[in-house]
């Protein structure tokens, strides 16, 4: 049976099309009917004289009340209101006749088998040809399930307003549909700018990663954690290297029959900060372990000689590719006031240049190792502090150039000198070098190369003092 019903009254509610009272317009009422019971929302409406004449299917969901049953009864007294609130329901529904806009309203309805429903009303007026009020339309919808729709709409406003994380929405081509305030600044760009752009014009690297991220979560579904994902922003003040924690959901029409991905839910936030004081943990934890397993195995040497390499040895680890001790030829140290007498080195120790293994003794002989003035091996024991050097952004082969000058394996691009200090005397310098696969040195590499000179510096200076 329709959802309507064919009266006079209900054709002034129906399309605003010429009529002709022989022939009514069954297509138009059929449509209307069509329409009525496609909508999500239940929808029920009244003649001027509160009699009701459409009832769709969501209606007859809710209440249980069929099109049938309901169409033709005057109001809802008795049957979908308590008699005794009948009268103020129906009152406040039909003045929406004589009120502009809409009227929003919450009471409770009754079902058909007895139980009470709390709904959630929307009332306006239909008004006829002559522009007079013919009748009122009620869309009314269970209150549980309007404040779910209102706390979806108001959770997605505030995440793409006052959200402290990113937010972005990326459709299926894997570009920005989407994007909140804090996003925008991340990327470092407008939120209207960075709209359906690829992510490659966004990002400068970690671009790979994140649209693989993105397309298996379109493929197979929302991860089941989150995911670190390292990135370079391009910034006013050039690259910055990020580390953004992603959570993924995979988004689907809700008005398909099969689930039809409109595309993903990228929230992310910036861990760079933190990550970057655990990775800092966790390289000083394992530099704290090193220094305390050299000591154990240098105490067992008999030899300090060969305890100053033990400790070379473990330091190199995880640090640098190559490294080097060299002393101070002839008595094998320098006092402070001695700058006036230019400054030669003889090599001790070297890591091997081939395979891996211990670091041998050198130097026997005591020939002074061929550094140019301004080494930076002799700057180290002339200033008495550790000294940095990198040969920069230049072609292989002059990078070679530069390494082979230094007296230093052919790979090395970058090298930190640590001075070698025994009881208010320089003895000498320890070199430790990196290749072009490592960044250069910092200053936390300072510090802990000269904690790992001091240990070589003594064991070098009990040496000296047991030959003498």
């Amino acid at each position: 049976m329709s959802a309507s019903r064919r009266s006079g009254t209900t054709d002034e509610l129906g399309p605003d099309e010429p009529e002709q009272p022989d022939q009514p317009d069954r297509d138009g009422a059929d449509l209307l009917a069509a329409l009525l019971d496609g909508m999500d929302a239940a929808l029920c409406a009244f003649d001027a004289d509160g009699v009701v004449t459409h009832w769709n299917r969501e209606a007859e969901r809710i209440l249980g009340w069929t099109a049938a049953e309901a169409v033709g009864r005057q109001g809802f007294a008795g049957w979908a209101v308590r008699e005794a609130d009948a009268e103020e329901v129906e009152g406040r529904l039909m003045s929406a006749m004589q009120a502009p806009g809409r009227q929003v309203h919450e009471f409770a309805l009754l079902t058909k088998d007895g139980g009470r429903v709390l709904v959630r009303t929307q009332s306006a007026a239909v008004r006829g040809p002559d522009g007079k009020p013919a009748g009122v339309y009620c869309a009314f919808s269970e209150v549980h399930a309007q404040i779910d729709l209102e706390r979806s709409i108001a959770l997605s406003e505030a995440l793409f307003e006052d959200a402290s994380w990113g937010v972005v929405l990326v459709d299926a081509d894997l570009r920005p549909a989407v994007v909140n305030a804090h996003a925008a600044r991340a990327l470092g760009i407008g939120r209207t700018s960075v709209l359906g752009r690829p992510l490659g014009e966004l990002l400068a690297q970690g671009v790979e990663e994140l649209e693989s991220a993105l397309t298996h979560v379109l493929a197979e579904g929302a991860p089941p954690a989150p995911a670190e994902i390292w990135v370079s922003v391009r910034t006013p003040e050039g690259e910055q290297r990020r580390c953004w924690r992603c959570g993924f959901v995979r988004l689907a029409s809700p008005l398909a029959e099969e689930p039809v991905p409109l595309g993903v839910g990228w929230l992310f936030n910036d861990v760079t900060a933190a990550k970057q004081a655990e990775q800092e943990a966790s390289l000083l934890r394992f530099r704290g372990n090193q220094l305390h397993r050299a000591a154990r195995a240098a105490a067992e040497c008999e030899d300090p000689s060969e305890a100053a390499t033990i400790h070379l040895d473990f330091a190199l680890a995880g640090f640098a590719d190559h490294a080097l001790i060299d002393r101070v030829a002839g008595d094998g140290s320098l006092a402070d006031g001695d700058s006036d007498v230019p400054v030669r080195l003889v090599r001790v120790a070297a890591t091997p240049s081939g395979a891996p293994g211990p670091s041998p003794l050198t130097g026997q002989a005591g020939f002074p190792v061929r550094y140019a003035e301004g080494h930076p091996a002799l700057q180290c024991v002339e200033r008495v502090g550790s000294v940095r050097a990198s040969v920069g952004s230049v072609p292989a082969e002059r990078a070679r150039e530069w390494a082979l000058a230094r007296q230093w394996p052919p790979d090395a691009v970058h090298a930190l000198c640590a001075v070698l200090r025994s009881r208010g005397r320089t003895l000498g310098a320890v070199t430790f070098l990196r290749g072009a696969g490592r960044s250069s040195f910092e200053r936390s590499d300072a510090a802990y190369a000269e904690d790992v000179a001091m240990r070589i510096a003594v064991a070098l200076d009990l040496a000296g003092v047991l030959r003498g």
